[in-house]
């Protein structure tokens, strides 16, 4: 009947996980009402940024409200990695660029920001919050190392701020078939020294998810999101990790959602690293809502390119989950849902010359073991090489910065680094003169094949 004892006490956020079928309240920002904060003395009063007002005194039961309803199992969940505004500047763009550019449909049920919500200055929390109304869904959002307060003394007071915007910092819910989970997986200050951060959990959080787990059957979907990816072994409590993986490798479907680089990386764990799981646990590095921090020339509407230093375009990801199975897509602000990768070649090469000129793939979302393959003219199909370098394209375009005699509108972006999504393959030469088609497809890991074409010129 909705009734139930625990134990609560002062500093406790109390909260209930939304069974499948049943939607939550949301308030006027579309934030769903799924906790109640006790904090009779508030939050610390001497922080920069204010958190959990003083509360009442602890009412006599604390409610939620769910509304039964026919919820699908086969439907679509929009994610943010880091909109990271340092300015009222840079959320103008991430609202016209990003909030303006999402098209939702019936199957779109809710979405979530994967962390780095603002960038240090937590007040911007508040106006990220209303320009995320007019999306009018559902809104989950997860905890990054820019929004915490830096003046916490201890990790569990460092989402001080974060709690009094939108909640508890780690909880779960659950849409169809699939059970998701929310982590803040920064540990401030780092443990090791007191200074800085580190990836990984308090005790109680992995208690949290131990607890959690026994009532989630082994059938069910687990979409993990976190904020800072587990790749980087010098960045992450690896002791934590491994109790992460033993928690969870009696499901056989497992998706762990990441942000925080500004890069878009597929990552496999295996024995190697050590997931005992049946099938290799698939990490979705997400690329950023911000791009490479709103860097880049500026368009003619005075939105910036924010192109990744791997190479991958700004934009967003549609999670869409079916029964127990799911699948990703990758929407590149401002461009059609088509466009998933960027071909490199030059634009002109001499009829039956030599020339060290290459073909470049950037498939956005591509990995390692996924099928590249592509053709010039209406030849046969080729696989491409897989390779792990700096995107041709990118560094171009970092040229143009440093070889203008005069100063470029915008800021310039970030270094290049190694991208994990790149193929290469050889440039033809002795077609006849004049302009050839080359043609790419990529299949990804979920079957899907994208296509993609440029053209180059062959001269006498």
């Amino acid at each position: 009947d909705g009734s139930y004892r625990i134990p609560v006490k002062s500093g406790n956020t109390l909260f209930v996980i939304k069974p499948a079928g049943y939607k939550p309240a949301v308030n006027e920002d579309f934030i769903p009402q799924f906790y109640y904060h006790y904090k009779p003395e508030g939050s610390p009063d001497h922080y920069t940024y204010k958190g959990v007002a003083p509360t009442d005194e602890l009412p006599r039961s604390v409610d939620f409200g769910l509304y039964r309803y026919d919820e699908p199992d086969d439907f679509t969940a929009i994610v943010f990695g880091d909109p990271q505004p340092y300015t009222m500047e840079d959320l103008d763009h991430f609202t016209r660029k990003i909030v303006e550019d999402v098209t939702k449909s019936d199957h779109t049920l809710f979405g979530i920001s994967l962390g780095d919500i603002v960038g240090d200055n937590l007040d911007l929390q508040t106006v990220y919050k209303e320009r995320m109304r007019q999306l009018q869904l559902p809104w989950y959002n997860v905890m990054g190392n820019h929004d915490m307060n830096y003046d916490a003394p201890s990790d569990d007071l460092s989402d001080e701020t974060f709690e009094k915007n939108f909640g508890s910092a780690n909880y779960a819910f659950n849409y169809g078939d699939a059970h998701f989970i929310v982590l803040d997986n920064i540990l401030y200050p780092d443990p090791r020294d007191g200074k800085g951060y580190w990836g990984g959990y308090r005790l109680d959080q992995l208690l949290f998810l131990e607890n959690d787990l026994k009532h989630v059957p082994k059938e069910k979907l687990i979409v993990l999101s976190q904020h800072i990816d587990m790749k980087g072994e010098a960045g992450y409590r690896l002791s934590d990790r491994q109790r992460l993986f033993d928690l969870l490798k009696d499901y056989d479907n497992v998706l762990v959602m990441s942000a925080h680089t500004h890069l878009q990386d597929q990552i496999e764990y295996t024995s190697t690293e050590g997931w005992m799981g049946k099938k290799p646990l698939h990490e979705y590095n997400v690329g950023t809502t911000s791009g490479d921090w709103y860097s880049g020339k500026k368009d003619a509407r005075g939105l910036p390119d924010a192109t990744m230093r791997d190479g991958t375009p700004q934009g967003y990801a549609f999670l869409k989950i079916k029964g127990n199975q799911y699948s990703v897509d990758y929407k590149v602000a401002g461009r059609d849902s088509g466009y998933q990768m960027n071909i490199y070649a030059p634009k002109v090469v001499p009829y039956k010359g030599r020339t060290s000129s290459r073909i470049v793939v950037n498939f956005f979302m591509g990995s390692r073991n996924d099928l590249v393959e592509y053709r010039i003219g209406k030849g046969e199909w080729q696989k491409m090489h897989y390779i792990e370098a700096a995107d041709p394209s990118y560094t171009a375009m970092l040229f143009e910065w440093d070889l203008t005699d005069r100063l470029l509108p915008g800021r310039r972006p970030s270094n290049a680094v190694n991208s994990t999504h790149l193929w290469q393959g050889s440039i033809k030469t002795d077609l006849p003169p004049g302009e050839q088609m080359i043609e790419v497809r990529a299949t990804d890991r979920f079957g899907k094949q994208h296509h993609g074409e440029k053209r180059y010129r062959i001269v006498e």
